[in-house]
């Protein structure tokens, strides 16, 4: 392999959550299986400068890693799918982003010019991006851009990814993750979104590599050629993303479709073996066939958003599958519970789990259950 380090860019298209940390996370660990070094960095398009103060309704969960930066729910999953710690250079807000480069302003760095969004920012951009690439620790930095191509706050992330991707050649290419919506009155699945998304970033200067297509159908053959065609990719660059029962499904899902091969291909290396996926397989295997199960209440505040609590639902997961156990999850508003029906409420469960929160409100409730237990 080259001693560059290599850059992929993961964007998303037609609408948000179609899972680009996933999708990030799956090829991140294919790579990994083949032997290579992989990080995965997310870039976050919106003005705070991290997500420590915003609500858990508005985000999710704040992931803490080990340098104590308060970063994206992703990064979670980046971890757990590679078993490689993050840091604060993993996670970048447009507020970070626009912090530094007045405090640079402040103190003269730009000796009186004018500080524009491009070159200043862009350049402040592609400094977060290649910041783990310069360790040397990485031969591949997966980047994921926050938000949906269209949108005004993601502009600048494009703009920097246009400059990239003349700069570094062949050390960079560009994952577009869009929707294929299955229209079940005419029984097909749609590609105009995809072409639509795929021009907007043409708009913007950027040519994706390789599409990944989230669809609830099986993309035929034929849709392959037309998305190939109308979005200037190659038919084997398109990528069919179906709905997976676990996230853990998805890299296999991912290697099936030769991911790996074609992301490695673009990049000008030499595809040689296959993933070691066992112990994966394995772990698969295991969540999949329980010879038990167990009852356990999950305890808070902000249970109406399940992924407020993302980390602590999938340690269950991962403990339980260890065990060989499935581990049922019960989501208990901590506002519901008092001491005349906490008794009722868990009287089921083989444990509970009372999770942190901000301020006085459902304090009550988390007292009760753990005085219950």
């Amino acid at each position: 392999m080259s001693q560059h380090t290599k850059y992929i860019f993961v964007t998303g298209g037609v609408t948000s959550s179609l899972g680009k940390g996933i999708i990030s996370a799956s090829l991140a660990k294919l790579l990994q299986a083949r032997g290579y070094t992989v990080t995965i960095q997310k870039l976050d398009p919106y003005i705070n400068v991290d997500p420590g103060t915003l609500n858990p309704y508005e985000h999710g969960e704040c992931y803490v890693t080990d340098d104590g930066a308060e970063t994206d729910l992703d990064l979670g999953h980046y971890e757990r799918f590679l078993n490689v710690k993050t840091s604060q250079a993993n996670n970048v807000t447009t507020g970070r982003i626009y912090q530094s480069v007045i405090e640079k302003e402040r103190r003269g760095e730009f000796l009186g010019k004018t500080v524009q969004v491009i070159p200043h920012i862009t350049d402040e951009i592609k400094n977060r991006i290649k910041l783990l690439g310069k360790t040397g620790l990485y031969q591949f930095v997966i980047t994921e851009i926050g938000g949906t191509v269209g949108d005004i706050e993601s502009l600048p992330y494009i703009e920097a990814v246009r400059q990239l991707k003349w700069e570094l050649g062949n050390d960079c290419t560009v994952i577009h993750l869009t929707l294929l919506p299955y229209l079940s009155t005419s029984g097909e699945l749609k590609t105009k979104p995809t072409q639509h998304s795929v021009k907007l970033l043409l708009e913007y200067g950027v040519q994706p590599d390789i599409l990944v297509c989230r669809a609830e159908h099986a993309i035929n053959s034929d849709i392959r050629r037309k998305i190939a065609l109308f979005c200037n990719v190659e038919v084997d660059a398109v990528i069919e993303a179906l709905d997976a029962s676990t996230i853990y499904e998805v890299p296999i899902f991912m290697e099936k479709e030769e991911l790996d091969i074609i992301v490695l291909k673009k990049l000008g290396i030499t595809v040689e073996g296959v993933p070691q996926l066992d112990k994966w397989k394995e772990f698969l295997h295991k969540f999949h066939n329980p010879t038990q199960e167990v009852n356990i209440g999950l305890i808070g505040k902000y249970v109406e958003l399940k992924d407020s609590y993302k980390s602590i639902a999938e340690a269950f997961i991962h403990a339980g599958a260890v065990n060989d156990c499935k581990v049922k999850l019960h989501w208990i508003h901590s506002e519901s519970l008092t001491e005349e029906n906490v008794k009722e409420k868990l009287k089921d469960l083989k444990g509970i789990l009372v999770a942190p929160g901000f301020g006085n409100r459902g304090i009550e409730g988390k007292i009760e259950a753990i005085k219950f237990v």
